[in-house]
């Protein structure tokens, strides 16, 4: 697919990337193409994916599969599910050691086009405030999260799976005890 071919060669974050604590080259990380009916729209790869080449192949993927009641197997299938976050290479890390956030000029360059080749999208996962702003013009992941009933079925808006948001999850049990169940039986039914 040409796109994706596309956005592989992409190196318009090349100078940002080099001058980030970690110093690294872009490597965009896609997982999509069309007919896939879920789109799982996330924040930026991390190191972890940065170095397999492989979207949430890292402790955050497999909270999202657990969340999403899936096994690797049907997470990556290319035919039912798209990996689409919303930068496709690691930001990098600050001075501090805290990742940077998604580029902006990612989405604004290649978000629109990839929608366009998923027009079999019937669910879509919207992990974290970027994804979030990005679809819904949300600003405040919890006051999202918590509305999830006015976007579903065909939207689900999911705090990032880090463990990172650990405290966020023991602060609202609702999450794993409404939200989960409801999103692994519309999933069940769409893969």
């Amino acid at each position: 697919m040409e796109l994706l071919e596309d956005i592989h060669a992409c190196r318009t974050c090349e100078a940002r990337f080099a001058a980030t604590h970690t110093a690294h080259e872009p490597r965009p990380v896609a997982w999509f193409r069309p007919g896939a009916r879920l789109l799982i729209a996330g924040q930026a790869p991390g190191a972890r994916v940065h170095a397999s080449g492989k979207p949430f192949t890292d402790p955050s993927g497999d909270r999202l599969r657990d969340w999403m009641g899936v096994d690797e197997a049907a997470f990556y299938d290319l035919a039912r599910v798209a990996i689409v976050p919303m930068a496709f290479c690691f930001p990098g890390y600050n001075a501090k050691g805290s990742d940077l956030p998604p580029p902006p000029i990612c989405a604004k360059t290649w978000r629109a086009k990839v929608l366009e080749e998923l027009p079999d999208v019937s669910c879509t996962l919207l992990i974290g405030g970027a994804a979030q702003r990005w679809h819904l013009g949300t600003k405040n992941v919890t006051d999202t999260v918590t509305d999830w009933r006015a976007h579903a079925p065909n939207v689900f808006p999911l705090p990032h799976p880090s463990w990172r948001n650990n405290h966020w999850l023991k602060r609202h049990p609702w999450f794993e005890t409404e939200l989960i169940p409801a999103l692994q039986t519309h999933l069940k039914a769409i893969l």
